[in-house]
């Protein structure tokens, strides 16, 4: 649908239209629009001629009665007998105004823009009083064709008019805007120049939707394949998912996604977690669904794919929802939908849920700042988790659906959307923008020329000025430190600064294979664990750069559950000299406390150590004093004081060497050790 046409519509209008709102291929495109019946010759004007044949422009019979017939059509919605009709009616009188103003009009509400123009400017030029709002729907063609002069031409005639009404004025006042803004922004352009992404990727089918995991190296997408399902349901093509890898610096030739998650039915518009393990997408009319297009939701274990699963009446509603997009951490769920309650004819919305592990809860308005009157869709939460790319034709923009971007504040609080300039934003619809985690490329699909099918996978490099804080990534294997076997372990990450359990994620059950997001510019505490192994712990501080840091790759063993294992606890932090615990360390020893309180029979050692800087004496106190404070706290949280033992080593037992500064930071450190 065209934002700006609803601008002067009556009440009882509006509401038809809307109720007669469809979509063109609703799982992948998302492209929609309303059909009016009549918009400019019924709805605006009434009975007046559109039913009283006598009060035509026309005295040809042939070319009332084609007239007449195009009128039933269209009422159909049987668009090509529309215009079939009344170009025979314009055959057989070229200058009947109410056969040009409603071919127009078919073709303005099929999108077809171009081909509306000469119509509705030959009325205009015609007689300008015979239908005023001609001169609106003339300047938005031009518009959405991206003749911007003319449509600002054609809309500041239509501003000195005393012959409409003051909604289309206020409608009218909206495009002229639109008209500055876009021929300000062609004389600003970005930079945008995008690459196709070859042949390992698109064919001379359509490519669209695409999806990345957090080290941008495995790709999902959708594609448009010619549909030989034997449910003959009649359609010429439907959708699947295929995925390539980045190997080598090139994209593998793709493969289908493969069943479950591919079948009969359509499946488009997915999200993947960032390790690409859980895919969430749109499908639309399957048996069991909640409404015209749910969002599903499978598991990838070791090869396998698990059976789609719909999301429930809990998130799915009884309209249409779909184009989803999860957060890295896995807890927030952006999608699109028209359900009741919204701003819009489209708003972005979302759900959350504490952990990963637990069920989404009722999805929220992402409220009036993103969302308009009209459409905001194709939402893209960055792997920031604050960043959030989304396409609206609500917003100032170049006339369609135009790219945005806005922030997310520490208070959660979402700044104003800034579009993303032309020529990256055209007068065409543009949605569906993925940034990949370093932020700098991004992906979308694109019609343009020089393809290889119609719609084509694109990548290019985004401006800076619109681009998100970098991430990198944690990514390796866990393992049986003594049998090799893979485990599927359980990860979090945690700000050391705030206490946030920023991220939740598990290791592959059958591979051992992890991938997570590493937020940069702030300090984070890893802790991995497993039921009947000691727990994994680490620590980073990975700065904040353009450039982004480098990804961390690291195979982690995980020691079972026996008398005299030890572990490092590396984010346990003293200042220089002290032996009182700073509060970044409050989340390690909660995660001790907890593997205590799981495990009641386990007795331990905590052990302190030193650097060999300042005198043996100060070392082996000030270590003995750091092992208390650590028994101190946990027996303050209820550990019976029976099971814990401690004692200072100094600088006796180093891990490294003491020559270097990054040796002696390791050699600092607190332990725990299993004992009898």
């Amino acid at each position: 649908m065209d934002i700006w046409a609803s601008g002067f519509f009556l009440d009882d209008c509006w509401i038809i239209a809307c109720k007669i709102l469809f979509f063109k291929n609703p799982s992948m495109q998302f492209a929609f629009k309303v059909t009016f019946v009549g918009v400019l010759l019924i709805a605006v004007l009434g009975d007046t001629f559109a039913q009283q044949s006598g009060a035509l422009t026309s005295r040809s019979a042939s070319a009332r009665r084609s007239y007449q017939q195009a009128t039933e059509a269209w009422g159909k919605k049987d668009f090509q007998n529309t215009v079939n009709f009344l170009q025979r009616a314009l055959r057989a009188d070229p200058r009947f105004l109410e056969a040009k103003l409603l071919l127009g009009e078919v073709y303005f509400s099929e999108e077809e823009f171009a081909k509306s123009i000469p119509h509705f400017l030959m009325a205009v030029q015609t007689d300008p009083l015979f239908f005023p709002q001609a001169q609106y729907f003339l300047a938005r063609a031009y518009l959405r064709t991206g003749d911007y002069v003319n449509a600002k031409l054609h809309f500041e005639q239509l501003l000195q008019s005393r012959l409409v009404s003051a909604r289309l004025l206020q409608s009218a006042q909206a495009g002229l805007v639109a008209c500055i803004f876009a021929i300000h922004a062609q004389a600003h352009p970005v930079a945008f120049e995008p690459v196709n992404m070859g042949s390992a990727i698109n064919t001379n089918l359509s490519e669209y939707s695409p999806a990345l995991t957090v080290d941008e190296q495995t790709l999902i997408f959708t594609r448009k394949v010619p549909d030989v399902s034997p449910q003959g349901r009649g359609n010429r093509f439907q959708e699947d998912f295929f995925k390539s890898y980045f190997q080598q610096n090139a994209w593998e030739p793709n493969v289908p996604l493969g069943e479950p998650v591919n079948s009969w039915w359509n499946e488009g518009a997915q999200t993947i977690t960032a390790d690409g393990r859980q895919i969430i997408f749109a499908s639309c009319n399957r048996p069991g669904g909640m409404g015209s297009c749910d969002l599903y939701s499978s598991s990838l274990s070791g090869m396998q794919w698990s059976q789609p699963e719909n999301l429930g009446p809990v998130v799915n509603s009884s309209g249409w929802d779909s184009q989803p997009s999860l957060s890295s951490d896995g807890r927030t769920l952006f999608f699109t939908s028209n359900r009741a309650g919204g701003n819009g004819l489209m708003d972005i919305w979302f759900t959350t849920r504490p952990t990963v592990a637990d069920a989404w809860t009722a999805p929220q308005n992402l409220g009036h700042t993103i969302n308009t009157p009209y459409r905001e869709m194709s939402p893209f939460i960055h792997a920031d988790n604050h960043t959030l790319y989304f396409a609206s034709d609500g917003h100032l923009g170049m006339g369609g659906l135009d790219l945005f971007v806005c922030r997310r504040d520490s208070a959660n609080n979402w700044a104003v959307p800034v579009n993303l300039g032309y020529p990256l934003n055209t007068f065409a619809d543009e949605f569906s923008l993925v940034v990949g985690a370093k932020g700098t490329q991004a992906f979308f699909a694109s019609a343009r020329e020089g393809g290889f099918g119609k719609n084509d996978l694109y990548m290019f490099a985004l401006h800076e000025e619109v681009r998100p804080t970098t991430v990198t990534y944690l990514k390796g294997v866990v393992f049986d430190y003594e049998t090799r076997n893979r485990i599927g372990a359980r990860f979090h990450l945690i700000n050391l600064k705030s206490g946030e359990n920023i991220m939740e994620s598990y290791s592959d059950t059958h591979t051992g294979e992890f991938l997570v997001a590493l937020p940069t510019g702030m300090p984070l505490a890893l802790n991995v664990e497993h039921a009947g192994y000691l727990f994994f712990s680490e620590h980073f501080s990975l700065e904040q750069s353009p450039e982004g840091a480098e990804p961390v790759l690291m195979n982690i063993a995980l020691n079972p559950v026996k008398t005299g294992e030890t572990v490092v606890m590396r984010n346990i932090f003293f200042d220089t000299g002290s032996h009182y615990l700073k509060p970044e360390s409050v989340a390690e020893l909660l995660r001790l406390f907890e593997f205590l309180s799981r495990n009641p029979k386990i007795r331990i050692e905590i052990g302190g150590h030193t650097d060999n800087v300042g005198t043996f004496e100060f070392n082996t106190t000030l270590s003995h004093n750091r092992a208390r404070s650590v028994v101190n706290f946990l027996v303050d949280k209820g550990i019976s004081a029976n099971r814990l033992s401690y004692k200072g080593f100094a600088d006796t037992k180093p891990i490294d060497t003491n020559n270097t500064e990054q040796g002696r930071a390791n050699n600092r450190r607190t332990e725990f050790t299993l004992i009898p």
